[in-house]
């Protein structure tokens, strides 16, 4: 099973608005679509330290393992089996200016205006709630294809306002 991460970095946008950094993936699982930076733990990472390196790969923010706020925990069945299991981060303490990479094109999107459509099926369940600082565990269930972004999501299950003990390994 792979064990990953996202961040939502978060600011106040041009119209006074709640604004958070989305990407759009250039490549790899889920090329085409928005989501938050994240990707694949490495050897000994912890999940925080996880979300800092690639957020500042993927789009050059530079953010204290301490400024992220754990909002969710989220697993990703495929065809029955355990596929991914993500930490999810947000963080309104960040210092830098997004720069697009060979991985991700950054884009500033105000809350209300996330582009679902372009999104993982999953995302407009859990992600308004942790867009709004709510704290989610979820687990969502994909059938009949490899890799994941091309399955059937086929159900899911929610808890919100979830307490998060310290970061697994």
């Amino acid at each position: 099973m792979r064990e990953t991460t996202l961040c939502f970095p978060m600011r106040e946008g041009s119209e006074g608005e709640t604004a958070v950094l989305l990407i759009e993936k250039r490549r790899g699982l889920g090329e085409g679509w928005y989501n938050g930076p994240g990707g694949k733990l490495e050897g000994g990472e912890t999940p925080r330290e996880c979300a800092v390196r690639e957020t500042r790969e993927e789009v050059g923010l530079e953010v204290e393992p301490s400024a992220l706020e754990k909002a969710g925990e989220l697993t990703f069945l495929l065809d029955g089996e355990r596929h991914t299991f993500c930490h999810v981060y947000r963080t309104e303490s960040f210092a830098g200016e997004p720069t697009a990479s060979d991985e991700a094109y950054p884009e500033w999107v105000p809350v209300d205006d996330v582009p679902y459509e372009q999104m993982w099926d999953d995302d407009y369940l859990w992600l308004p709630g942790v867009l709004e600082g709510e704290t989610v565990a979820g687990e969502f269930r994909f059938e009949g294809g490899k890799p994941l972004d091309e399955a059937e999501f086929v159900g899911h299950d929610l808890e919100w306002e979830v307490s998060f003990a310290a970061d697994r390994k």
